[in-house]
C-alpha cells in the first residue's frame, strides 16, 4: 500500500508540475508529499525529479512514471471490476468538457448522472481547449468536430452539424449570399479556435476552399458568435445544437445550407488503458441515452421545417 501511496504522489508531482499543487489535489500537507518522493527515491536508490520552480523528470523518473501511470490504471480497472460486479460505481471520474456545450445541454446531464450513481465522485473542468489527457490525468474528455489521428479511443455520441447563420435584420440590410464566393461582401464573427487566420472553409464540389469575410468579431465563445448574430452583427458559423432554438424562434436564418461546414460529431474520448473502466461505459452509455441520435435541437429543427411546409 505504501508503494501506491508512493507512486500516486509522484504521479501526481509530474502531471501538475509542483509539489504544492499535487498536495492540493490531494488534500494533504506539502511536506507529507516530499516525504513520500524522498522515501521512493531512497527505495529505488535513484533521483526521479529534478526540483526547482518546476518539478522535472530525471531519465529515471521519465521511465518509471510510465510504469507507475500503466500500474495506477490497471489498479483502478481493477477496483472498478469489483464494483461494477456489486452493481455500483465508487471512486474519481475526472472529465473534460467543452464550454458552449456543456451550458447548454451538458450540465444537467451530469448532473443526473451523479444523482444515480451517489457514490461516484465528478471532477468536471469545462474549457473549449483540447486537453492532454495523458499528461493532465484526465479519465475522459467530451469533443465536438472532427477528430485528429491518435492514441485516444473515441465513442461517437452523436452528429454534429454545422449552420450558416444571421438575423433577418442583418439579412433585410445586407442581402443574402447566394454563393461563398459573395462573402467578402459580408461582414461576419470568427471562432478563432476554428479559424485562427481570418477565413471560412467551406466544403465547395467535395472539396474544402477557404473564403475571405470582412470581420466583425473574433471570440472563443461560441455563445458570443450565437448573441453577435442575433443581435445583426453578420454571418456567423454555429453548431446546431446552439443555433436551433433562435432559428425556431426566427431570431436567425440559415444560409447557404448547401455549403454549411462539416462539424464532425459529439464524442467521449479516453485513454485505450481506460477501456474496460465500467465507470466510463456508464458515463458513455448514459450521455447517448440523454441526448440521442438525432438528438433533440435536430429533432426541433426538423419539426420547425415541417411546420413551414
Amino acid at each position: 500500500m505504501n508503494k501506491l501511496c508512493e507512486m500516486h504522489a509522484f504521479v501526481m508531482v509530474v502531471d501538475t508540475g509542483s509539489i504544492s499543487e499535487a498536495a492540493r489535489r490531494l488534500g494533504m500537507a506539502k511536506s507529507m508529499v516530499s516525504q513520500r518522493l524522498q522515501n521512493l527515491e531512497k527505495r529505488l536508490g535513484s533521483i526521479l525529479l529534478e526540483r526547482g520552480r518546476q518539478a522535472r523528470l530525471t531519465d529515471s523518473g521519465e521511465v518509471f512514471y510510465r510504469y507507475c501511470v500503466r500500474i495506477l490504471a490497471e489498479v483502478e480497472n481493477a477496483e472498478d471490476a469489483v464494483q461494477a460486479s456489486q452493481s455500483s460505481l465508487r471512486g474519481n471520474l475526472r472529465l473534460a468538457a467543452p464550454m458552449a456545450f456543456s451550458i447548454r445541454y451538458l450540465t444537467p446531464i451530469l448532473s443526473s448522472f451523479a444523482v444515480r450513481y451517489p457514490q461516484l465522485q465528478l471532477d468536471v473542468e469545462f474549457d473549449d481547449r483540447y486537453v492532454n489527457l495523458h499528461e493532465e490525468r484526465y479519465d475522459a474528455a467530451i469533443r465536438i468536430g472532427e477528430l485528429p489521428d491518435s492514441s485516444l479511443v473515441a465513442k461517437n455520441i452523436t452528429a454534429n452539424r454545422h449552420v450558416i447563420c444571421a438575423s433577418p435584420d442583418y439579412l433585410a440590410a445586407h442581402g443574402t449570399p447566394q454563393t461563398p464566393q459573395e462573402l467578402s461582401r459580408h461582414f461576419a464573427m470568427l471562432y478563432v479556435n476554428r479559424e485562427p487566420h481570418g477565413m471560412w472553409t467551406l466544403p465547395v464540389n467535395n472539396t474544402l476552399e477557404s473564403f475571405r469575410v470582412r470581420c466583425r468579431l473574433r471570440t472563443n465563445n461560441a455563445h458570443q458568435l450565437m448573441e453577435a448574430a442575433k443581435a445583426g452583427m453578420g454571418l456567423a458559423i454555429l453548431p446546431t445544437f446552439l443555433a436551433a432554438q433562435p432559428m425556431v424562434s426566427g431570431e436567425l436564418q440559415e444560409v447557404l445550407p448547401a455549403y454549411a461546414p462539416r462539424g464532425g460529431n459529439i464524442s467521449a474520448v479516453y485513454r485505450q488503458s481506460l477501456r474496460a473502466s465500467p465507470k466510463l461505459q456508464a458515463l458513455i452509455s448514459f450521455l447517448s441515452e440523454q441526448i440521442g441520435s438525432p438528438p433533440a435541437w435536430e429533432k426541433q429543427l426538423a419539426e420547425h421545417a415541417r411546420q413551414r411546409q
